[in-house]
């Protein structure tokens, strides 16, 4: 407050010099004006300078050399607003210009290089200096060097809402932020967030037997390993978008316990990962003077959910979670709601069997015909994944497609089937002594088809088997295909530059429009099993049906119709055009040596016919 004080005094003083020079007419004498003003000026602890109404430096002390490094040279060379911090120059250039209209001055803080580069932070006030006129002619323009002074406002700012034992956030900070993220969840709940509470195991055994100093040790070290473990860079994803969440905010409670916020995680089973993550981090021993100690944590979890009242319940969720798991013997991972728990442990096994199915080589591919209706002749396989499961068997991919996507191993997976599926179609054309034309095709999940290896992918399988793009179809549901328009016709565009086919799976089920269908540059369409299912007992499906196969003919789609079973079927889709099929009324999906049997079994067709192609 008196430094602030003395700024204005210093300015009006300056201003009561020149306002006395013009009334008793000392400005008449030039000399004694200046003697006066450089008296003043130069034995100023502040920096003083006089410029006109253009901004042009007429004068400026020799404080700006000592606090600031530039000679008086260098000052009259350079532009004062270049020195200004970019962020701060609006708020100057509108002070000045009040200054000048007004001719009051206006207090305000900036920052300004100093000659090191550093920037020094000024306090400011401009004074107005009136002509004979009583027009505002210059600006006598004080400043205080107050860096000093706004690191220490800052440094007291910081621990007031820092832990001074660890320099995390603070329980102060921490109910702050929580309280932001609950006020936003209730405004937008498609916004969640999660809340870790841990608790360092046996902390009260560490405190009493090795004293105050080590337990504070064993603090510090647990803060240090927790921020190490968030810092790598899958630290946490938006479930199923991959997609980096907010920076988490972990913070220190008070005595042992610990708090993380993990904003933007919805699913359990993101938050035990996480959680699963910190405590192998804070595993390894460490060691406190001479003394090896191996410290654990237990974690309480609680997720976001529209039930609660207050922030501070989120809290008391994740102490419930946190209590039991040091009940059921401590160095666990508990969610607060017991059904989420076992979902997210289940999830973390499925994905941890997952991995393990990539290196033990687990997956299997079976191929099941697409025939042509109208000679019944095999013109395609398609490649359907299996994981074959060491104690549960053969196992659909609608059980572990997704969770293969959130952990980013589809992409591996999915690189890994095109390459054996393109194999395996060069082993059957060595093998057929039809010597029939084939094609494949492989599913693309989400993740993989906004890959940026895939075009490589592709032409990396191709190069390495022969055969020719065109023999290839890429498959993408309706759904993948809509999520993002703009970079479906950008991949498309990509495989058809390639020669690779494109068929658009489970139309007439997503979200894709039918105006889409002029946008996206695919091959074929391939109607969706349920409404071939249900086309005998339900009249709109088979409209549906008969509409979606004369659209596609309209623009040059080939149909193709999955799920079929019966005869019925079968002939009513040859009724309404279309060109192709498969289900298990023709064959079941098969593996590579039976596929290739089938195919043997087919007569030779006719001198002039052709089996059609994808």
């Amino acid at each position: 407050m008196l430094e602030s004080l003395s700024i204005s005094l210093a300015a009006l003083a300056l201003l009561v010099l020149y306002q006395q020079y013009r009334i008793y007419g000392i400005h008449k004498d030039s000399s004694k004006r200046e003697e006066l003003f450089q008296i003043v000026t130069e034995n100023a602890a502040d920096m003083i300078a006089l410029v006109d109404v253009k901004g042009k430096r007429l004068y400026n002390s020799p404080a700006y050399k000592r606090i600031l490094g530039y000679s008086p040279a260098e000052l009259s060379e350079t532009s004062s607003f270049e020195q200004i911090h970019p962020d701060d120059r609006f708020q100057v250039l509108e002070a000045a210009r009040e200054a000048r209209a007004t001719g009051i001055g206006k207090r305000l803080e900036y920052r300004i290089r100093h000659k090191d580069g550093s920037w020094r932070v000024l306090e400011s006030l401009a004074s107005a200096v009136r002509d004979s006129k009583g027009e505002v002619a210059k600006l006598v323009i004080v400043n205080r060097d107050i860096t000093e002074r706004k690191r220490a406002e800052e440094q007291l700012e910081h621990n007031r809402l820092h832990d001074p034992l660890t320099g995390l956030p603070n329980r102060g900070l921490f109910l702050d932020r929580l309280h932001q993220l609950f006020l936003r969840a209730q405004r937008d709940p498609a916004q969640p967030y999660a809340l870790l509470l841990t608790n360092v195991d046996h902390f009260k055994v560490f405190n009493e037997s090795m004293g105050t100093a080590a337990g504070d040790e064993i603090l510090r070290e647990m803060a240090r390993r927790i921020g190490a473990s968030l810092r790598q860079a899958d630290t946490i994803a938006h479930h199923g978008s991959g997609e980096l969440s907010p920076e988490p905010m972990l913070s220190r409670l008070g005595g042992d316990e610990f708090t993380l916020l993990l904003d933007g995680v919805g699913d359990p089973s993101d938050a035990l990962r996480i959680a699963k993550r910190i405590q192998a981090g804070v595993a390894e021993p460490l060691f406190v003077g001479p003394r090896e100690v191996r410290a654990a944590l237990s974690v309480g979890i609680a997720l976001s959910v529209p039930g609660h009242g207050q922030p501070e319940e989120l809290l008391k969720d994740a102490d419930a979670a946190m209590r039991r798991a040091k009940a059921l013997g401590g160095s666990r991972c508990e969610v607060f709601d017991e059904v989420m728990h076992m979902r997210a442990e289940g999830r973390l096994r499925l994905e941890a069997d997952l991995r393990n199915a990539i290196a033990a080589r687990q997956f299997r591919i079976y191929y099941q015909p697409v025939v042509q209706l109208d000679t019944r002749r095999v013109v395609s396989f398609e490649a359907l994944l299996r994981w074959d499961h060491p104690t549960q068997g053969l196992i659909s991919p609608y059980r572990f497609i997704e969770a293969a996507e959130d952990s980013g191993l589809m992409v591996s997976i999915g690189h890994w089937l095109i390459l054996q599926a393109c194999r395996q179609l060069r082993e059957w054309e060595v093998n057929n002594a039809s010597g029939q034309p084939m094609n494949i095709t492989v599913n693309v999940s989400a993740r993989q088809f906004a890959d940026a290896r895939l075009a490589t992918d592709l032409q990396d399988a191709l190069r390495e088997t022969g055969i020719n793009p065109s023999q290839l179809q890429l498959e993408m549901t309706e759904s993948v295909a809509a999520a993002d328009p703009k970079l479906t016709v950008t991949v498309l565009s990509h495989l058809k530059h390639l020669g690779v086919g494109v068929v658009l799976d489970d139309f007439g089920v997503g979200s894709a429009s039918l105006r889409g269908l002029w946008q996206f540059p695919v091959d074929a369409l391939k109607i969706d099993r349920s409404l071939i299912r249900d086309m005998q007992s339900d009249r709109a499906a088979s409209d549906m049906i008969e509409v979606f196969i004369t659209l596609a003919h309209k623009i040059n789609l080939k149909v193709i119709a999955e799920g079929i079973e019966t005869a019925r079927q079968l002939e009513r889709l040859s009724e309404l055009g279309c060109e192709f099929g498969q289900g298990y009324y023709f064959s079941q999906p098969l593996e590579a040596k039976a596929a290739l049997q089938f195919l043997r079994q087919q007569v030779a067709p006719a001198r002039g016919t052709g089996a059609g192609s994808l």
